[in-house]
């Protein structure tokens, strides 16, 4: 919804600048499903994925609890909502099956808990900003998990996916060893598994410069990449065999016009199985981001960053010194070996969230998700 001038005119700059980048996102959510009709708003397109119409209720859930209650000290507008709306009380497997808002109810809750979010941050402000933040980009990221459920169904927008060609040079970027510091700085917003900024001693590696095409990964399918054994560990050949995997439907539906675009929709065990085919290896999380933020003489770090997330080989956990904000919930509750990490963002992915230091997790099985492969090598 637009941020009426007579509104944005109250507030202050910083408030105001904020309701703005707000409007935006809701303009951009409004925008996406605007052209799906009730019964695929409100249909279950994947046991994986939510309805989303319940995206859309989670989003306005989301604003209220942390906008309207915690910062502006409100009542909940729909407290009844709550459980409902709650992605830890309502596992995705089960949001098709509980009673939630409908399509024309939902936009009418987004809304109303914006015009609560208005008067809260005109009369309050926006504090150090990082709660207003965190909501704007909770609600970004949720155009991308839309996206991902549009493209189970195939109802993504004309235009969509949209991924650019990669050169056809092939390149590696040697990096040297030595020290880096990692993380976000403690200036502006970083989400809590992004700090504490810290240094991290790696040797010599090399990295390409760009991720994997289609046409690379075609070649690695058609050439026996899921009947080679000594190509996947033992747990991604158990889940190969289990539900007969084999490449994901859209690599193939790319065609000859894009054998260039990165190749997509890549789990972690498949992309392990690539880069040991090739000889290669994943990058870790911290070569991922020495590599993203190097700049030295006419290397310009890594090309293509943002097309597709990049799988590395580090399963998400805490750096150190890590402390949970502003609730446990949001990643520590993740940490662990069963998650690996995902860099770079997609063509999905907002340059707002898609940041060099962000961290994106998810299962090693998943491929539902915007992901690809950048390869890695120790130094020659």
């Amino acid at each position: 919804m637009a941020v009426s001038a007579e509104k944005t005119n109250a507030v202050s700059p910083d408030a105001e600048q904020t309701l703005q980048a707000m409007a935006s996102a809701r303009e951009r959510t409004f925008a996406l499903v605007s052209g799906i009709d009730d019964e695929d708003l409100q249909r279950s397109h994947s046991p994986l994925m939510s309805p989303l119409v319940w995206d859309l209720g989670h989003i306005a859930a989301y604003e209220d609890l942390w906008l309207a209650r915690r910062h502006g000290g409100l009542e909940l507008l729909r407290p009844d909502l709550a459980d409902a709306y709650d992605a830890f009380e309502t596992p995705r497997a089960v949001r098709a099956d509980i009673e939630i808002l409908g399509p024309d109810d939902a936009r009418t809750y987004l809304d109303d808990v914006r015009e609560r979010t208005s008067s809260v941050l005109a009369s309050r402000g926006v504090g150090d900003g990082a709660i207003c933040e965190m909501v704007l980009r909770h609600e970004l990221q949720h155009t991308e998990t839309m996206r991902q459920t549009m493209a189970i169904a195939g109802l993504l927008p004309n235009g969509e996916p949209a991924p650019a060609a990669l050169d056809g040079a092939e390149h590696w970027l040697e990096m040297p060893a030595g020290q880096f510091a990692m993380g976000a700085s403690a200036e502006g917003f970083a989400y809590d598994n992004e700090r504490p900024r810290h240094a991290v001693e790696l040797p010599a590696f090399r990295i390409a410069r760009r991720p994997v095409s289609n046409a690379s990964w075609m070649r690695f399918s058609e050439g026996g990449g899921y009947e080679r054994r000594e190509w996947w560990s033992q747990e991604g050949w158990a889940w190969k065999e289990q539900y007969d995997i084999t490449h994901h439907r859209a690599i193939a539906a790319a065609g000859p016009g894009g054998l260039q675009f990165p190749v997509c929709h890549v789990s972690w065990f498949e992309a392990d199985a690539f880069a040991r085919s090739c000889n290669a290896r994943l990058p870790t999380e911290a070569e991922w981001e020495k590599a993203a933020t190097w700049r030295q003489g006419r290397d310009e770090g890594l090309a293509a960053v943002g097309q597709v997330w990049e799988w590395t080989a580090s399963s998400f956990g805490g750096y150190p010194g890590f402390v949970a904000y502003p609730y446990r919930e949001y990643s520590e509750v993740f940490f662990g070996e069963d998650y690996k990490v995902l860099r770079g963002g997609s063509w999905a992915t907002h340059p707002r969230v898609a940041t060099r230091t962000f961290r994106n997790w998810d299962l090693p099985e998943r491929r539902q998700i915007f992901a690809g492969v950048r390869l890695a090598r120790d130094a020659a």
